[in-house]
């Protein structure tokens, strides 16, 4: 396996969850490390972002711890803007919810 990405859509957020409803998400995008820099990534967010749409939703909904500074960037320079923060209660640090909107799908 050299990637891996899940999605979910419409995604089922907490009470308080600083994102809108109906939105999709995905989690655990990872890239095998020696497979970094081939657009491995960029694929593997592509695919997710086209299910989340083939699923109903036209919003990409994410987050990510706030020290990972490296890969908020790589979010925003895709797209994704910051919308809030949040705490899992299984983390001992914040995270940065982002969102993005995606085109709705043509028939």
């Amino acid at each position: 396996m050299v990637g891996t990405v899940t999605v979910s859509a419409p995604h089922t957020t907490p009470a308080g969850y600083p994102a809108p409803a109906g939105g999709g998400s995905f989690w655990q995008l990872a890239v095998e490390p020696s497979q970094r820099g081939t657009g491995l990534g960029q694929r593997l967010l592509a695919l997710a972002e086209s299910r989340i749409t083939a699923l109903g939703s036209t919003q990409a909904i994410i987050d990510t711890s706030s020290q990972a500074t490296d890969l908020v960037a790589w979010y925003l320079r895709r797209g994704y803007a910051p919308i809030g923060t949040w705490r899992w209660d299984v983390t001992n640090y914040d995270s940065i919810v982002l969102m993005k909107n995606l085109p709705p799908t043509t028939s």
